[in-house]
């Protein structure tokens, strides 16, 4: 930054501003607690057994100082190439019918409650709604600090099984639904997207109606030809608005493509994928006839159904985590 002409090039001096931001998040915390171990140290070394008013400080300090340790190694596991970034979250209905449409919309709703106690937000960009209740799929961006880091440990097939509120007789159902998630990329020269290599369709926006919606054809369709791949949205304001964060979520999704391409491992992640059905789960929800939401990659498992549909999904993402890094 020191060097001249550091400013004449506004975007690349953003990006590096924007990197130290983040090494500063690592590095500052690190150092106040090195010096905070070594004052810790240094009383502890003088403290006489008769005072034992400081020590009971020294050992609450103590304490708090290795909950910050324990923070900090968590930190470890969110060290991805794109760990960082914001995601893009996707929520499809699997076998299920209305039930899973339901089980959707609570899907949805429990990382909106996650993302919500982050500090994180969260913007709708595409939902088709079920034909009775619920969501058919749903798309949406969550932006903040080290959010596809947290979240790509729930890409996978969701279970629940519960006693249906659609079942007349009280039945026991079974729902299925698949989270996909990938990470939100900058602009770069690695991705780019030529005029020739896309078609871009307009329709009227679906859904509940509001100002605008329902009322011009400022949803946006853009088909990927090369690739086939397909991304809309339909919640911003105008054309031009949707369009941008059309783009933005095509950018992903290729950046995402090739980045698999280029893996050791990608034609045995493309055998791993399954349908959204049973016996493919990551992760089961069982209200019914016990309550219990068990992860079947870490086997950690917790009978607070209630505290995980409202967005307390730290303990699974961590086990995941330290999992994959023990794999690794």
């Amino acid at each position: 930054m020191a060097q001249p002409g550091f400013w004449d090039n506004q975007e690349a001096s953003t990006k590096i501003l924007k990197q130290l931001k983040v090494l500063k998040l690592s590095t500052e915390p690190w150092a106040a607690a090195c010096a905070r171990r070594q004052e810790l140290k240094e009383l502890s070394d003088i403290v006489k057994a008769e005072e034992q008013e400081l020590i009971a400080d020294l050992t609450a300090d103590t304490a708090r100082l290795k909950a910050e340790v324990d923070t900090f190694e968590f930190k470890t596991l969110l060290s991805g190439e794109c760990d960082q970034n914001s995601a893009i979250i996707s929520i499809n209905a699997g076998a299920g019918g209305t039930e899973s449409c339901d089980w959707v919309s609570m899907l949805f709703r429990m990382y909106s409650r996650w993302a919500e106690s982050k500090g994180y937000a969260v913007k709708i960009t595409d939902c088709l709604f079920g034909e009775e209740a619920g969501i058919k799929n749903i798309t949406a961006l969550v932006e903040g600090e080290y959010v596809y880091g947290y979240l790509k440990t729930e890409r996978g097939v969701h279970r629940l099984v519960r006693i249906s509120p659609f079942d007349a007789n009280k039945r026991r159902h079974t729902s299925f639904a698949s989270v996909d998630v990938i990470p939100q990329i900058e602009e770069g020269p690695d991705i780019k997207i030529e005029d020739k290599d896309v078609r871009i369709d307009v329709y009227r926006s679906s859904g509940p109606g509001g100002q605008s919606v329902n009322t011009t054809d400022s949803a946006v369709r853009i088909t990927h030809i090369p690739t086939s791949i397909v991304v809309q949205c339909q919640n911003e304001r105008s054309q031009f608005q949707n369009k941008q964060t059309a783009l933005k979520i095509l950018k992903a999704r290729l950046y995402e493509l090739e980045r698999k391409k280029k893996e050791e491992l990608s034609q045995q992640h493309s055998k791993d994928k399954k349908k959204i059905e049973w016996g493919s789960q990551i992760r089961s929800y069982v209200m019914h006839p016990y309550s219990m939401v068990k992860d079947h990659r870490t086997e950690y498992e917790t009978g607070d159904v209630g505290k995980i549909m409202d967005g307390g999904l730290d303990a699974f993402m961590e086990a995941y985590l330290r999992l994959e890094k023990t794999q690794k």
